[in-house]
């Protein structure tokens, strides 16, 4: 039911770190640029108006073309917590699910579950589009401040979770991380889990 390979040593891009299987699912720890990822989606780690920023957001947007910022207007914004999906336009992606991750306040504005949130709303937003595969990327650990173990327990906790309850058809999720930092925190949530040995 549950399969857990390390790799020796950081791989390069585009290869694994760690792999497990929950159910139907695989789920994959890597280290890459998130843009280049070929998959049904990949979540943006976006602000609450959907209209590009730094980072990983403004990566996407600037990869895909000004055809996302056309589409992502239309969409209104996007409260924090939350989750929009557009078109991938030139990204290898068919879609980029735009996530709204809090800004770190100390834990003292609910900050947890709305982070939570995003990843949940994520993965029913792929599981309403029938998508099977999907990419995240740390979310708010970058300007936003999460603390990035604390970040990575939450995303990995939260997907294993709804895969577990029901996989609605996801097949492969993959944790895709900056830095080989932030792949050893999502790597340890898998620890945490009983996911790895």
């Amino acid at each position: 039911m549950q399969r857990v390979c390390y790799a020796a040593v950081m791989a390069s891009a585009k290869a694994p770190v760690l792999t497990a299987e929950i159910g139907p699912a695989r789920l994959d720890v890597l280290v890459a640029d998130i843009t280049t990822l070929d998959v049904d989606a990949i979540v943006n780690a976006a602000n609450e108006s959907l209209l590009g920023g730094g980072g990983v957001d403004g990566a996407i947007h600037r990869a895909a073309g000004p055809e996302l910022l056309a589409e992502c207007r239309a969409l209104g914004g996007c409260p924090t917590g939350s989750a929009k999906i557009t078109r991938g336009y030139r990204l290898k992606a068919r879609h980029v699910i735009h996530a709204v991750g809090p800004v770190w306040h100390g834990g003292t504005r609910n900050e947890e579950e709305l982070l939570a949130s995003c990843y949940r709303t994520a993965v029913q937003i792929a599981a309403e589009h029938r998508l099977t595969s999907i990419a995240f990327p740390a979310i708010s650990t970058g300007v936003y401040r999460f603390p990035p173990d604390r970040a990575a327990r939450i995303a990995v906790g939260t997907v294993v979770s709804e895969l577990s309850a029901d996989a609605r058809g996801i097949t492969h999720v993959v944790f895709c991380c900056f830095s080989e930092q932030s792949a050893r925190h999502h790597m340890d949530a898998f620890g945490e889990l009983g996911l790895a040995s």
